[in-house]
């Protein structure tokens, strides 16, 4: 019994399929489209800075090394 083929367009995330069709529509030229990008360059931004700002937490700890312990008297 043959595989049937899996249509990619059924089987495909519908907001893939959304912005598909509105590039069929409406074109890259569109507004929508030039809003579309500089959104993706802002996430990527926030996600890079939250990158760094762990990259800084680890370096700090790395510097700071372990804390050594402190001999105390007991009478």
């Amino acid at each position: 019994m043959p595989k049937e083929k899996e249509n990619p367009e059924t089987m495909g995330c519908p907001v893939a399929r959304f912005f598909t069709e509105m590039e069929k529509a409406y074109g890259k030229k569109s507004t929508f489209f030039t809003h579309l990008h500089q959104s993706r360059i802002e996430l990527l931004k926030a996600i890079r800075s939250l990158v760094d700002d762990r990259i800084g937490e680890l370096e700090k700890k790395k510097e700071g090394g372990r804390k050594k312990a402190t001999k105390i008297e007991v009478e």
